[in-house]
Protein backbone atom coordinates (compact mmCIF):
# COMPACT_ATOMS: atom_id res chain seq x y z
CA UNK A 1 0.00 0.00 0.00
CA UNK A 2 1.19 3.76 -0.74
CA UNK A 3 2.44 5.19 2.49
CA UNK A 4 -0.06 7.09 4.04
CA UNK A 5 -0.25 10.31 6.00
CA UNK A 6 -2.55 9.88 9.40
CA UNK A 7 -2.46 11.80 12.44
CA UNK A 8 -2.10 10.10 15.80
CA UNK A 9 -5.37 9.16 17.27
CA UNK A 10 -6.32 9.13 20.61
CA UNK A 11 -5.61 6.64 23.50
CA UNK A 12 -8.00 4.21 24.42
CA UNK A 13 -8.06 0.88 26.76
CA UNK A 14 -9.75 -2.52 25.76
CA UNK A 15 -13.49 -3.40 27.69
CA UNK A 16 -14.13 -7.18 28.61
CA UNK A 17 -16.78 -9.57 27.41
CA UNK A 18 -19.90 -10.71 29.17
CA UNK A 19 -23.33 -12.55 28.25
CA UNK A 20 -23.68 -13.94 24.21
CA UNK A 21 -25.88 -13.51 21.33
CA UNK A 22 -26.11 -14.00 17.98
CA UNK A 23 -26.07 -11.53 14.84
CA UNK A 24 -24.93 -11.17 11.21
CA UNK A 25 -23.59 -7.40 10.09
CA UNK A 26 -23.77 -6.26 6.54
CA UNK A 27 -23.55 -2.74 4.87
CA UNK A 28 -26.30 -1.77 2.84
CA UNK A 29 -25.67 -3.11 -0.32
CA UNK A 30 -27.39 -3.11 -4.22
CA UNK A 31 -27.10 -4.17 -7.55
CA UNK A 32 -27.51 -2.70 -10.89
CA UNK A 33 -29.72 0.28 -9.29
CA UNK A 34 -28.82 3.78 -7.71
CA UNK A 35 -28.39 4.09 -4.10
CA UNK A 36 -31.23 5.24 -2.20
CA UNK A 37 -33.75 3.26 -4.78
CA UNK A 38 -36.58 1.42 -3.34
CA UNK A 39 -37.00 -2.57 -2.35
CA UNK A 40 -34.56 -4.64 -1.62
CA UNK A 41 -33.83 -7.52 0.71
CA UNK A 42 -31.86 -8.59 3.41
CA UNK A 43 -28.57 -9.99 2.82
CA UNK A 44 -27.78 -12.45 6.36
CA UNK A 45 -26.82 -15.33 7.95
CA UNK A 46 -29.50 -16.17 10.93
CA UNK A 47 -28.47 -17.98 13.81
CA UNK A 48 -30.75 -18.93 16.74
CA UNK A 49 -30.55 -15.53 19.27
CA UNK A 50 -31.33 -14.54 22.39
CA UNK A 51 -33.60 -12.08 21.03
CA UNK A 52 -37.23 -13.03 19.72
CA UNK A 53 -37.53 -12.88 16.58
CA UNK A 54 -33.57 -13.11 15.74
CA UNK A 55 -31.01 -10.73 14.80
CA UNK A 56 -30.02 -9.19 11.94
CA UNK A 57 -27.44 -6.40 10.25
CA UNK A 58 -29.02 -3.18 9.48
CA UNK A 59 -28.39 -3.88 6.06
CA UNK A 60 -29.92 -4.09 2.99
CA UNK A 61 -29.36 -6.32 -0.52
CA UNK A 62 -30.85 -7.20 -4.18
CA UNK A 63 -31.25 -10.65 -4.61
CA UNK A 64 -28.82 -11.04 -7.05
CA UNK A 65 -25.28 -12.38 -6.62
CA UNK A 66 -22.55 -13.62 -8.07
CA UNK A 67 -22.56 -17.52 -6.84
CA UNK A 68 -19.95 -18.34 -9.50
CA UNK A 69 -17.14 -16.48 -7.38
CA UNK A 70 -17.59 -18.42 -4.47
CA UNK A 71 -15.04 -19.17 -2.59
CA UNK A 72 -13.14 -21.07 0.10
CA UNK A 73 -9.85 -19.28 -0.09
CA UNK A 74 -9.16 -15.59 1.06
CA UNK A 75 -6.23 -13.30 -0.69
CA UNK A 76 -6.97 -15.80 -3.42
CA UNK A 77 -10.16 -15.58 -4.81
CA UNK A 78 -13.33 -13.65 -4.15
CA UNK A 79 -16.08 -14.45 -1.91
CA UNK A 80 -19.83 -12.04 -2.74
CA UNK A 81 -22.25 -12.82 -0.10
CA UNK A 82 -25.33 -14.80 -0.26
CA UNK A 83 -27.96 -13.10 -0.37
CA UNK A 84 -31.03 -14.26 1.72
CA UNK A 85 -34.56 -13.33 0.61
CA UNK A 86 -36.31 -11.39 3.78
CA UNK A 87 -37.41 -8.22 4.12
CA UNK A 88 -35.56 -5.64 6.59
CA UNK A 89 -37.42 -5.47 9.86
CA UNK A 90 -36.88 -2.90 12.36
CA UNK A 91 -39.76 -1.55 15.11
CA UNK A 92 -43.26 -1.97 14.55
CA UNK A 93 -46.38 -0.08 14.46
CA UNK A 94 -46.84 -0.79 18.33
CA UNK A 95 -43.04 0.38 18.91
CA UNK A 96 -42.34 2.84 21.71
CA UNK A 97 -39.41 3.74 19.86
CA UNK A 98 -39.54 7.33 17.91
CA UNK A 99 -38.85 7.19 14.62
CA UNK A 100 -35.51 8.50 13.29
CA UNK A 101 -35.37 11.83 12.43
CA UNK A 102 -32.88 14.59 10.72
CA UNK A 103 -29.52 14.91 12.24
CA UNK A 104 -29.11 18.30 13.35
CA UNK A 105 -25.81 19.96 12.20
CA UNK A 106 -24.16 19.51 15.92
CA UNK A 107 -24.68 15.27 15.24
CA UNK A 108 -23.40 16.02 11.39
CA UNK A 109 -20.03 17.06 12.72
CA UNK A 110 -17.42 14.53 11.68
CA UNK A 111 -19.63 11.69 10.28
CA UNK A 112 -19.37 11.10 6.85
CA UNK A 113 -21.64 8.50 3.96
CA UNK A 114 -19.63 6.13 2.57
CA UNK A 115 -20.37 4.83 -0.83
CA UNK A 116 -18.37 1.40 -2.27
CA UNK A 117 -18.27 -0.06 -5.53
CA UNK A 118 -18.13 -4.16 -5.64
CA UNK A 119 -16.28 -4.25 -8.53
CA UNK A 120 -16.21 -8.07 -8.99
CA UNK A 121 -20.09 -8.20 -8.33
CA UNK A 122 -21.35 -5.36 -10.41
CA UNK A 123 -22.88 -4.28 -6.99
CA UNK A 124 -22.56 -1.09 -4.64
CA UNK A 125 -22.76 -0.36 -1.12
CA UNK A 126 -23.33 2.35 1.51
CA UNK A 127 -22.74 2.92 5.27
CA UNK A 128 -21.75 5.67 7.67
CA UNK A 129 -18.14 6.65 9.36
CA UNK A 130 -16.56 8.78 11.52
CA UNK A 131 -13.56 11.29 11.18
CA UNK A 132 -10.99 10.84 13.53
CA UNK A 133 -8.65 13.62 12.19
CA UNK A 134 -8.15 16.85 10.59
CA UNK A 135 -6.25 14.85 7.69
CA UNK A 136 -9.06 12.52 7.14
CA UNK A 137 -8.73 9.24 9.04
CA UNK A 138 -11.90 7.53 8.83
CA UNK A 139 -13.46 4.70 11.21
CA UNK A 140 -15.83 2.80 10.00
CA UNK A 141 -17.20 -1.38 10.57
CA UNK A 142 -15.44 -3.68 8.37
CA UNK A 143 -18.58 -5.07 7.23
CA UNK A 144 -18.86 -1.94 5.41
CA UNK A 145 -16.03 -2.05 2.98
CA UNK A 146 -15.57 -5.95 2.64
CA UNK A 147 -15.57 -6.80 -0.79
CA UNK A 148 -15.19 -3.21 -2.16
CA UNK A 149 -13.15 -1.97 -5.04
CA UNK A 150 -13.06 1.50 -4.77
CA UNK A 151 -15.02 3.82 -2.18
CA UNK A 152 -16.52 7.53 -2.17
CA UNK A 153 -16.52 9.44 1.22
CA UNK A 154 -18.68 12.43 2.04
CA UNK A 155 -17.93 14.61 4.52
CA UNK A 156 -21.85 15.94 5.34
CA UNK A 157 -21.43 18.68 7.15
CA UNK A 158 -19.54 20.36 4.16
CA UNK A 159 -20.52 18.33 1.17
CA UNK A 160 -17.00 18.04 -0.03
CA UNK A 161 -16.68 14.16 -1.37
CA UNK A 162 -13.30 12.75 -1.44
CA UNK A 163 -11.73 9.05 -2.74
CA UNK A 164 -10.88 6.78 0.08
CA UNK A 165 -8.44 3.95 0.37
CA UNK A 166 -8.29 1.02 2.92
CA UNK A 167 -5.44 2.20 5.30
CA UNK A 168 -6.34 -1.35 7.41
CA UNK A 169 -8.97 -4.05 8.40
CA UNK A 170 -9.64 -6.11 11.66
CA UNK A 171 -12.82 -8.35 10.52
CA UNK A 172 -13.06 -10.63 13.24
CA UNK A 173 -13.53 -7.17 15.48
CA UNK A 174 -15.61 -5.52 12.67
CA UNK A 175 -13.19 -2.21 12.30
CA UNK A 176 -11.85 -0.78 9.29
CA UNK A 177 -9.81 2.67 8.81
CA UNK A 178 -9.86 4.60 5.72
CA UNK A 179 -7.86 7.58 4.77
CA UNK A 180 -9.44 10.01 2.30
CA UNK A 181 -7.19 11.26 -0.12
CA UNK A 182 -5.91 14.79 -0.21
CA UNK A 183 -7.78 16.05 2.86
CA UNK A 184 -6.98 18.72 4.99
CA UNK A 185 -8.64 20.65 7.60
CA UNK A 186 -11.23 17.94 8.98
CA UNK A 187 -13.55 18.35 11.70
CA UNK A 188 -13.33 15.32 13.65
CA UNK A 189 -16.01 13.83 15.82
CA UNK A 190 -15.90 14.60 19.37
CA UNK A 191 -14.88 11.44 21.28
CA UNK A 192 -16.45 10.71 25.32
CA UNK A 193 -13.44 11.87 27.34
CA UNK A 194 -14.73 10.88 30.46
CA UNK A 195 -15.75 6.48 29.57
CA UNK A 196 -19.18 7.42 31.95
CA UNK A 197 -21.48 5.46 29.71
CA UNK A 198 -24.40 3.44 32.06
CA UNK A 199 -27.07 1.31 31.51
CA UNK A 200 -30.72 3.76 31.24
CA UNK A 201 -28.25 6.65 29.57
CA UNK A 202 -29.80 8.37 26.42
CA UNK A 203 -28.17 7.96 23.36
CA UNK A 204 -28.40 8.90 19.87
CA UNK A 205 -27.34 7.29 16.60
CA UNK A 206 -26.73 8.90 13.63
CA UNK A 207 -26.35 7.18 9.71
CA UNK A 208 -26.65 7.07 6.24
CA UNK A 209 -30.31 5.27 6.91
CA UNK A 210 -31.00 2.88 4.16
CA UNK A 211 -28.02 3.94 1.92
CA UNK A 212 -30.22 7.01 1.23
CA UNK A 213 -27.10 9.81 1.61
CA UNK A 214 -29.31 11.54 4.16
CA UNK A 215 -27.77 11.52 7.69
CA UNK A 216 -30.92 10.60 10.47
CA UNK A 217 -31.02 10.33 14.23
CA UNK A 218 -32.22 7.83 16.04
CA UNK A 219 -33.09 8.25 20.05
CA UNK A 220 -33.00 5.69 22.47
CA UNK A 221 -31.47 3.94 25.45
CA UNK A 222 -28.30 1.72 26.85
CA UNK A 223 -30.02 -1.14 28.16
CA UNK A 224 -26.53 -3.19 28.61
CA UNK A 225 -22.82 -3.13 28.67
CA UNK A 226 -20.16 -5.43 27.69
CA UNK A 227 -22.39 -7.72 25.19
CA UNK A 228 -20.66 -10.23 23.35
CA UNK A 229 -22.55 -11.23 20.45
CA UNK A 230 -20.90 -14.16 17.94
CA UNK A 231 -21.52 -12.72 14.47
CA UNK A 232 -22.37 -15.63 11.15
CA UNK A 233 -23.43 -14.79 7.43
CA UNK A 234 -23.26 -17.16 4.56
CA UNK A 235 -22.30 -20.16 6.58
CA UNK A 236 -19.25 -18.96 7.67
CA UNK A 237 -17.55 -19.55 10.49
CA UNK A 238 -18.63 -17.56 13.11
CA UNK A 239 -17.05 -14.56 14.11
CA UNK A 240 -16.92 -12.90 18.48
CA UNK A 241 -17.38 -9.41 19.10
CA UNK A 242 -17.11 -8.42 22.69
CA UNK A 243 -17.28 -5.37 24.56
CA UNK A 244 -20.25 -4.17 23.20
CA UNK A 245 -22.86 -1.44 23.88
CA UNK A 246 -26.63 -2.46 23.55
CA UNK A 247 -29.04 0.08 22.97
CA UNK A 248 -32.64 0.24 22.15
CA UNK A 249 -32.99 2.50 19.23
CA UNK A 250 -34.58 2.92 15.91
CA UNK A 251 -31.07 2.12 14.05
CA UNK A 252 -31.64 0.79 9.74
CA UNK A 253 -30.02 -0.59 7.34
CA UNK A 254 -26.54 1.88 6.64
CA UNK A 255 -26.24 3.12 9.81
CA UNK A 256 -23.55 0.70 10.47
CA UNK A 257 -20.02 2.43 11.04
CA UNK A 258 -22.13 5.73 12.70
CA UNK A 259 -21.89 7.52 15.87
CA UNK A 260 -23.76 6.55 18.87
CA UNK A 261 -23.76 9.81 20.85
CA UNK A 262 -24.63 10.42 24.43
CA UNK A 263 -26.23 13.13 26.41
CA UNK A 264 -23.19 15.14 25.96
CA UNK A 265 -22.87 14.75 22.47
CA UNK A 266 -19.82 12.61 22.59
CA UNK A 267 -19.37 9.34 20.69
CA UNK A 268 -19.47 6.52 23.12
CA UNK A 269 -19.62 3.79 20.21
CA UNK A 270 -20.40 2.58 16.39
CA UNK A 271 -23.02 1.21 15.45
CA UNK A 272 -22.66 -2.44 14.32
CA UNK A 273 -25.96 -4.06 13.87
CA UNK A 274 -30.08 -4.34 15.25
CA UNK A 275 -32.33 -6.55 15.60
CA UNK A 276 -35.59 -7.52 13.19
CA UNK A 277 -38.94 -9.10 14.37
CA UNK A 278 -39.41 -7.65 17.60
CA UNK A 279 -41.61 -4.66 18.62
CA UNK A 280 -38.62 -2.46 18.95
CA UNK A 281 -35.26 -2.39 17.79
CA UNK A 282 -32.37 -3.84 20.15
CA UNK A 283 -29.00 -2.52 18.36
CA UNK A 284 -25.08 -3.20 19.13
CA UNK A 285 -22.27 -0.74 19.17
CA UNK A 286 -18.56 -1.17 19.54
CA UNK A 287 -17.30 0.70 22.68
CA UNK A 288 -15.50 3.18 20.77
CA UNK A 289 -12.46 2.63 23.39
CA UNK A 290 -12.37 -0.91 21.76
CA UNK A 291 -12.51 0.29 18.15
CA UNK A 292 -9.64 3.23 18.79
CA UNK A 293 -7.13 0.38 19.73
CA UNK A 294 -7.66 -1.49 16.72
CA UNK A 295 -7.79 1.66 14.87
CA UNK A 296 -4.07 2.41 16.45
CA UNK A 297 -2.57 -0.80 15.65
CA UNK A 298 -4.07 -0.21 12.02
CA UNK A 299 -2.42 3.31 11.82
CA UNK A 300 1.06 2.33 12.79
CA UNK A 301 1.07 -0.61 10.54
CA UNK A 302 1.23 -3.48 12.78
CA UNK A 303 -0.30 -6.02 10.63
CA UNK A 304 -1.75 -9.92 12.57
CA UNK A 305 -3.59 -12.72 12.30
CA UNK A 306 -6.62 -10.62 12.45
CA UNK A 307 -5.33 -7.47 11.36
CA UNK A 308 -4.52 -6.91 7.39
CA UNK A 309 -2.70 -3.68 6.47
CA UNK A 310 -3.99 -1.97 3.31
CA UNK A 311 -5.42 -4.08 0.47
CA UNK A 312 -4.70 -7.98 0.27
CA UNK A 313 -2.78 -9.84 -2.55
CA UNK A 314 -5.55 -10.92 -4.89
CA UNK A 315 -5.13 -14.02 -7.68
CA UNK A 316 -8.57 -13.99 -8.82
CA UNK A 317 -9.96 -17.59 -8.75
CA UNK A 318 -13.08 -19.37 -6.57
CA UNK A 319 -12.22 -23.13 -5.93
CA UNK A 320 -14.20 -25.77 -5.83
CA UNK A 321 -14.37 -28.33 -2.45
CA UNK A 322 -12.91 -31.48 -2.26
CA UNK A 323 -9.12 -32.36 -1.70
CA UNK A 324 -6.75 -30.48 -3.62
CA UNK A 325 -6.73 -26.63 -4.77
CA UNK A 326 -9.05 -27.60 -7.72
CA UNK A 327 -10.26 -24.18 -9.33
CA UNK A 328 -14.31 -23.83 -9.74
CA UNK A 329 -14.18 -20.17 -12.11
CA UNK A 330 -11.29 -17.60 -13.12
CA UNK A 331 -12.06 -13.50 -11.93
CA UNK A 332 -11.73 -11.90 -15.53
CA UNK A 333 -9.48 -9.28 -15.62
CA UNK A 334 -7.30 -10.48 -12.82
CA UNK A 335 -3.76 -12.51 -12.45
CA UNK A 336 -5.56 -15.60 -13.07
CA UNK A 337 -7.32 -14.87 -15.93
CA UNK A 338 -4.45 -13.86 -17.65
CA UNK A 339 -2.47 -17.22 -16.67
CA UNK A 340 -4.83 -19.33 -18.57
CA UNK A 341 -5.92 -21.31 -15.56
CA UNK A 342 -9.75 -22.44 -15.85
CA UNK A 343 -12.07 -23.85 -14.21
CA UNK A 344 -11.02 -27.49 -13.28
CA UNK A 345 -7.32 -27.18 -13.20
CA UNK A 346 -6.07 -27.90 -9.90
CA UNK A 347 -3.14 -26.26 -8.54
CA UNK A 348 -0.43 -27.79 -6.82
CA UNK A 349 2.54 -25.46 -5.84
CA UNK A 350 3.39 -21.84 -5.39
CA UNK A 351 7.01 -20.85 -5.98
CA UNK A 352 7.60 -24.25 -5.83
CA UNK A 353 6.00 -25.17 -2.71
CA UNK A 354 3.55 -27.96 -3.06
CA UNK A 355 -0.10 -27.22 -2.64
CA UNK A 356 -1.97 -30.13 -1.14
CA UNK A 357 -5.62 -28.41 -0.49
CA UNK A 358 -7.11 -24.89 -0.31
CA UNK A 359 -5.94 -23.87 3.16
CA UNK A 360 -2.54 -24.52 1.95
CA UNK A 361 -3.01 -22.75 -0.82
CA UNK A 362 -4.59 -19.73 1.21
CA UNK A 363 -1.25 -19.91 3.59
CA UNK A 364 1.09 -19.75 0.65
CA UNK A 365 -0.56 -16.31 -0.67
CA UNK A 366 -1.60 -14.86 2.03
CA UNK A 367 2.20 -14.24 2.61
CA UNK A 368 1.85 -12.20 -0.17
CA UNK A 369 1.97 -8.59 -0.86
CA UNK A 370 -0.28 -6.50 -4.37
CA UNK A 371 3.00 -6.23 -6.64
CA UNK A 372 4.67 -9.74 -5.69
CA UNK A 373 5.32 -12.49 -8.56
CA UNK A 374 4.96 -15.84 -7.94
CA UNK A 375 4.81 -19.27 -10.11
CA UNK A 376 2.43 -21.27 -10.09
CA UNK A 377 1.98 -24.85 -10.81
CA UNK A 378 -0.93 -26.50 -11.89
CA UNK A 379 -2.41 -29.55 -13.53
CA UNK A 380 -4.26 -28.82 -16.75
CA UNK A 381 -7.92 -30.49 -16.36
CA UNK A 382 -8.55 -30.85 -20.60
CA UNK A 383 -4.79 -32.63 -20.96
CA UNK A 384 -3.87 -33.62 -17.58
CA UNK A 385 -0.64 -32.17 -18.09
CA UNK A 386 1.63 -30.17 -15.54
CA UNK A 387 2.15 -26.43 -16.72
CA UNK A 388 3.63 -23.52 -14.92
CA UNK A 389 3.71 -19.68 -14.91
CA UNK A 390 4.58 -16.67 -13.35
CA UNK A 391 2.16 -14.19 -11.93
CA UNK A 392 1.59 -11.17 -10.61
CA UNK A 393 -0.51 -10.26 -7.95
CA UNK A 394 -2.93 -7.56 -7.93
CA UNK A 395 -4.56 -5.35 -5.10
CA UNK A 396 -7.80 -7.33 -4.02
CA UNK A 397 -11.47 -6.00 -2.97
CA UNK A 398 -11.47 -4.95 0.48
CA UNK A 399 -11.03 -7.90 3.38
Amino acid sequence: MDEQRVSELPDASVSTASSRVTVAPRPVVRRGVALGAAGGALALGLLAGGVSGGLIAAALASSDTDTASTSTVEGAAYAPPTIDHRSFGGPTSESDQSPATAATADQQVGVVTITTVLGYQDASAAGTGMVLTSDGLVLTNNHVIEGSTSIEVTVESTGETYTAVVVGTDASSDVAVLQLQDASGLTTVALDDDNGVAVGDAVTAVGNAEGGGDLLAALGSVTALDQTMTASSNGSSPETLDGLIQFSAAVVGGDSGGPVYDDEGEVIGMTTAASSGTVDTIAYAIDIEDALVIAHQIQTGVASDTVTIGYPAFLGISLGSGSGAVVAGVLEGTPAASSGLVAGDVITAVDGVAVTSSSALSALLDAHAPGDTVTLTWTVAATGASTSTSVTLIAGPAD
